[in-house]
Order: C-alpha cells, then structure tokens, then sequence
C-alpha cells in the first residue's frame, strides 16, 4: 500500500510539472528580435568605456561612486526611462579617495615599487622616509612581542607567502563536468555554517591591531596581496573603517608580492631597508547618506506589478571595477536598452536597481529593500547600529510590506564578465520548469543549466531574505577569482565584448518573459529567524 501511495504521489509530482512545461509560452518572434538588437546593434562595450574609462573606479563615498550614480542616471534617461533617478540609503558614513601614492626604495637598492594604498587609511601628509621592520600578529597576544619596537618604522606586515610559479592560465570556461557538478544540489549541515559571531570578532581584532600600530607610533604598515602567483596583479581593500570616530590613524598600503618578499628577504638577513612614501589620500564627509539608481519601463495592464533586474555599480579602487561589477552594471543597461528600442510594451513595470554598498556588505540592495519591501527588528549589538539587518536571521522575523506582494522577480547579474551557463534556483523548485522552458531559445549560446543550489555574496540576497524570487545567473568564471576580483586587473581590458552581448540578450529576454507572464513567479517561504549565536568563548 505504501509502495502505491508513494506511485501516486510520485505521477502527482511529475504530471504537475508537465502541465507547468506545456502551459508555459515563449514569445519566439519577441526573443528573435531580443537576440538581433543584442547582437548586430549592441551599446554594451559604449557603456563599458563610459563606465570604466570616463569614470573609473567607485568606491561607495567617492566622488566617482556620485559621478557614477549620476551617470547612470542620465544614460537610462536618455534611452527613455522613466522616473529615473537617485534614492538614498543609509547613513554610510566617511567617503574616501587616493589621489597618489608613490613608494621607492632608498635603501640597500634604488627601486620603484608597484603598490596601493588602503581604502579608508590617511595618507603620509608628504614625503616620509623609515627603516623597514618585519612584523607578524595573528592574535592580541602576539603585541608584546613588538611594543616599543616599532616608533618611526615602516612595519612589513605579514607571514612568509609561498610564492608559485604561474604554470596554468588563470582563464577558465565551464566544461561539461562541471555545470553537470554544478547542477546537483547540495543538502544543508555539508559544509560548517557561516558565523556572524566569528566575523564580528575578526572586525574586532583588526580594530585593536589597527589601534596598537598607532599607539606605537608607526610610519605605515606595508602589507602583501592574497595569493600566491603574484605577477603584476595586487589585490586590494580596505585598511580602516568607513564609519566617523572609527577612522585609523596609520598609513596602509598593499605591496605587489615579489616586492614584499624581496624585502622580507633582506630583513630576515638582518640587512637595513629603507623606504621612501609619499601617499594622498582624502576622506569626505559632506553627505553620510549613498544611493542606488533606479529607473522603470512602465508595464500596462499589470503595472501595479513589478520585475527588477540589477546590479552593484560600487567599486574597489585600485582597477577601474570592470569584471567587478562594471560587467553587470553595462549588461543590465544593455538589457533595458534593447527593450526600449524594440518598444516592448510589457504587461508589468521593468525595474532596473544599480546599487552602491555592496562591497561592504550588500549595503544599497538591503537599504532599498528595507525601504519598500520588508525588513528584520534592528539589532543593538557593537557594530550593527545603523545597519541593515535583512540578511541577519537571528535578528528576528520579516515584516513584509504591501510593495512586496507587487513584486514577481528580481533577477542580478555579479560574477564577472563571463558569458550566462544557467541559473541558480536559490531552492525554488517550482519555477524550475518555467525557467527550463525560458532556456531553450539559449541552448546554442550555451545555456543550459539550472541548479536548486544557493549561491552567496550578491544582491540578489537581499530580495530573497523577504520571500521575493531572487536569482543569480550562474557564469563562466573566466579570470574573476583568479586574476581580477577586487585586483588592480579588474580594468577594461579583461572584459570579453562577446559575452557580455549574450548576457544581456539573456537577462532582456528572461525579464520580458518574466513582465509578460500571466501570473506571478512562483514564491517559495520566507526563511524563519534563528535564535541569536551563542557567544563563542576563548581558550
């Protein structure tokens, strides 16, 4: 009887899916028109230039963050958007720019280094020259064993790195075997869960460490990249913090690695090395407020009803924010534009969101949906006073509120220049079969595969987090890990035209067909709060 019972539900279950499948409709001639506007008449590599090379890098708080927004703002005006414009979040806090940096060595050798400083670290205020002294601190413990030794020194900060050579190309496509791999979900407890608690007193310790650096009166601190390749490509993010009264004291720069190994190197010998340091940095404090650019496609007889797609406009600064996230930025306009050229009439609004803040922790998206679509309680623990709370489970429960119901889909773009393979369901198995059928027109762009897995670290989350279909598409890494997230590569030149042409044809059709559907995308639950972390105590 069991064996029956599970029968009958198991022909439930799968003719459930083929009604779904034979009940949904692709506009082919629409798709067609999609692809060729994509394709022969593309603006994508114009909005690329624009983006990256007029502008530049867009750290959130920058005056290239404003010029950005604004930006933004006119091009999707001119294309014919309405009600384009700027909404704000926060307060954020300080803004911060490097208008120079120079570091030479003076001594044993005469010798330019390749180097960046810190977001939110000041500069030298001129010229300044020291001798280097090597430091390693993994935990409060290790400050005695540098007090009063470091006044006046320039500290080269860091273990011994193990530098590789570069056997293998950093450049990468998703082979069969691996969107296969891919595709197959993972069941939650597998992997150690992430721990807020644990994140919270790493901010902490680097807190403390940036406060026993000034206490000793040091020059600056001199760090390497992550990684272990090196050749020419440095990693960089911040050394302080953005918000006012926390701002660190102390110069912080990053030092290509074959450079700070070098140095290393002749400390460990116990020869003198002397650097020279001249670094500008400025912080601005006018508006403690940022903002995200929105713009709309009016819909018509469901315009009461909405479909958003974006991405994060901000920026780290030692590259131009190309890959990361100038690639989703450029495509999420290009997507708009191909729509407004056809004059596509959708039944729904179109919304494009480009959101600042993500960089420091999804800060615009959770910002703008807090403000239209729900939020969690506000938390009173160090660190989180005027922060977003969305993606805090423990926080408490979604309060939702009526803009949410409105809203059928938020699709984002933001893992590089790579070309769309498929998407990531975040678990929501009922819109398999719709995005499935969705697909089929991008089987020979090389689309073809849908996982129930979650994917983290884009803005899609903060949509998700109050029970809004949220989707990230799933994209072939090319160099992002490898060479240009958050690098001094992240520049024009590691964007692939051709891709980026595919993912917009993509992301325009899935939003015109998600605008025209007759109902509503499929809503899986609002996760529920956790209760808060236990404090985890030291040994």
């Amino acid at each position: 009887m069991k064996n029956l019972v599970r029968l009958l539900c198991l022909l439930f279950v799968m003719s459930s899916v083929v009604a779904v499948r034979s009940q949904e409709k692709v506009d082919l001639e629409t798709t067609g028109r999609i692809r060729y506007e994509g394709f022969h008449d593309s603006h994508v590599m114009e909005f690329a230039t624009g983006l990256m090379d007029s502008i530049g890098e867009r750290l959130t708080g920058s005056p290239n963050m404003k010029r950005a927004n604004e930006w933004t703002r006119d091009q999707l005006t001119a294309m014919g958007l309405s009600n384009a414009h700027l909404e704000p979040w926060g307060p954020f806090g300080r803004g911060w720019a490097n208008q120079y940096v120079n570091v030479r060595m003076t001594s044993p050798d005469v010798a330019p280094m390749l180097v960046y400083a810190k977001a939110w670290t000041p500069g030298t205020n001129g010229v300044v020259q020291g001798k280097c002294i090597r430091a390693t601190i993994d935990d409060k413990k290790d400050f005695d064993k540098y007090k009063g030794k470091l006044a006046g020194m320039i500290v080269i900060f860091g273990s011994d790195p193990e530098v590789k050579p570069i056997t293998e190309s950093p450049y990468k496509r998703l082979s069969d075997d691996d969107l296969a791999k891919l595709s197959d979900y993972q069941i939650p407890g597998d992997h150690p869960p992430f721990r807020f608690a644990d994140f919270v007193k790493r901010q902490q310790f680097i807190k403390d460490l940036n406060q026993f650096f000034a206490d000793e009166k040091v020059l600056a601190v001199i760090d390497r990249y992550r990684g272990t390749s090196g050749g020419g490509t440095v990693f960089v993010q911040s050394g302080g913090s953005y918000k006012p009264g926390e701002t660190t004291t102390v110069p912080q720069l990053v030092l290509a690695i074959e450079q700070w190994t070098r140095i290393a190197r002749l400390l460990d010998q116990k020869k003198d090395v002397s650097l020279e340091l001249n670094v500008t940095n400025t912080f601005y404090d006018a508006d403690p407020m940022q903002y995200d650019t929105i713009a709309e496609i009016p819909g018509t007889d469901k315009k009461d009803e909405v479909v958003m797609l974006g991405a994060h406009l901000d920026s780290w600064h030692a590259g131009t924010g190309a890959t990361d996230n100038g690639a989703g930025t450029i495509v999420m306009m290009e997507a708009v534009r191909i729509l407004k050229a056809l004059d596509i009439k959708p039944r729904r609004t179109i919304r494009i969101g480009l959101w600042s803040g993500e960089e420091e922790g999804l800060l615009g998206s959770q910002g703008y949906v807090e403000h239209h679509f729900g939020s969690r309680p506000p938390m009173d623990e160090p660190g989180m006073k005027d922060m977003p709370t969305l993606l805090r489970r423990e926080a408490g429960d979604v309060t939702v509120k009526p803009e949410q119901a409105k809203v059928s889909a938020y699709f984002n773009v933001d893992n590089g220049t790579g070309k769309i393979r498929g998407v990531y369901l975040q678990e929501n198995e009922a819109v398999a079969p719709i995005f499935e059928t969705w697909m089929k027109p991008f089987k020979d762009l090389g689309m073809n595969t849908l996982t129930m897995r979650n994917t983290s670290g884009t803005d899609h989350l903060s949509f998700d987090a109050v029970g809004i279909p949220g989707f990230q598409f799933i994209q072939d890494p090319i160099e992002y890990e490898t060479r240009t997230h958050h690098s001094n590569m992240d520049v024009y030149d590691r964007l692939q035209p051709e891709d980026l042409k595919q993912i917009s044809v993509i992301v325009a059709s899935f939003v015109y067909d998600a605008a025209m559907r007759d109902q509503m995308l499929p809503r899986k639950p609002i996760e529920k709060a956790l209760p808060k972390e236990p404090e985890k105590k030291d040994n």
